[in-house]
């Protein structure tokens, strides 16, 4: 009987010259033993430098606040936003990423509330670039807060128009970075989009503002906290997937983020998060740019949910979905976990 403590020589990939041949006495064990050597040796670390914060913006007459399907998130007004994004800062979340809910009277068909430049987003830009000037504001650029049918883009006769709609978001990226919008995220996922609000944004003079695409937006089960806090849910008529992504597919989100490149992004999305993780490793490994994973608004609901009834150990269970997103290749991740985050690491 062979002695466990004398291995047999490695084989297949690991068997590389530095690692042929036995040894004796290997135990990958020993650099379990104490906190410090597992710190030492960590592949991947998370720090709050890696995480934004997307915070729910709504009017001032508006009166509710909590939103039931996102437990411990809350739509804040202009004002009660600036008090908050200031102490996110403190904490030192680099990013907010702002979402409004936009009241129903101000939604319509044609969504010009998206391109009025006093709209509930650039306000609130407005007044967070004022109070805390060292945060980077990113801003989703998407017509379905401000859509009375609920989608990303321009609908007739029940199709989603793509050209039209890319002259209405080009016009909405434009008031954005007006405001003070650092980042202009689009994530309605209509073809030449990327390109068409660069070259806006550039005869504009705003070459600095920068493009984090969603490029890999699945059209997902896991949105429906998030439709619920900005009040698009019940407005919907139909569903997403004759832009969104098929969840069956991967290469054809490499083909996505591809032509988001070409066309001028700085930086790319994978939205869902945890369910997407072989997505995000895959275009980490095949375009080496930076690229970040949205934890979405149902994988948060996910684990708060359980973490509340007693379920899973919630803290635990934040850190290590998060950590995930960074062995994956994620750059960073938007959250809503992102203050308990930055909390928990100030703390040590």
């Amino acid at each position: 009987m062979s002695d466990y403590r004398t291995p047999r020589p490695l084989a297949g990939p690991l068997a590389t010259p530095a690692l042929a041949g036995s040894y004796p006495q290997i135990r990958m064990r020993r650099n379990r033993t104490a906190p410090w050597v597992r710190d030492l040796v960590a592949e991947n670390r998370l720090g709050v430098e890696d995480l934004i914060w997307p915070i729910f913006v709504r009017e001032d007459d508006e009166p509710q606040t909590t939103i039931p399907s996102m437990p411990g998130v809350r739509r804040h007004t202009v004002a009660e936003a600036v008090e908050a994004v200031g102490a996110a800062a403190s904490l030192g979340i680099p990013a907010i990423a702002i979402f409004p809910h936009v009241a129903d009277a101000r939604k319509s068909a044609d969504c010009r509330e998206a391109v009025d430049p006093e709209n509930l987003v650039c306000r609130a830009v407005r007044a967070i670039k004022a109070a805390v000037p060292q945060i980077g504001i990113v801003c989703d650029v998407a017509l379905d807060p401000f859509n009375s049918l609920g989608h990303d883009g321009l609908v007739h006769e029940g199709q989603v128009l793509n050209d039209e709609s890319i002259e209405v978001l080009c016009k909405q990226a434009r008031v954005q970075a007006e405001a003070g919008c650092d980042v202009i995220a689009p994530s309605d996922m209509m073809d030449g989009r990327v390109g068409a609000i660069r070259n806006c944004l550039d005869a504009a003079d705003f070459e600095q503002v920068k493009i984090c695409s969603y490029a890999a937006k699945y059209a997902s089960a896991f949105y429906g906290p998030f439709r619920d806090a900005i009040g698009s849910s019940g407005a919907l008529v139909g569903d997403k997937k004759t832009y969104q992504l098929d969840p069956a597919n991967s290469d054809e989100a490499l083909r996505e983020v591809a032509l988001d490149l070409q066309e001028g992004a700085d930086m790319v999305m994978v939205k869902p998060g945890m369910p997407y993780l072989d997505i995000i490793r895959r275009v980490k490994d095949t375009f080496a740019v930076p690229t970040l994973a949205y934890q979405v608004s149902g994988e948060y609901a996910m684990i708060r949910g359980a973490a509340d009834q007693g379920w899973l150990d919630g803290e635990r269970a934040m850190l290590e979905s998060l950590l995930a997103f960074k062995r994956a290749g994620a750059s960073a991740v938007l959250t809503y976990f992102a203050l308990d985050v930055a909390r928990k690491l100030k703390e040590g």
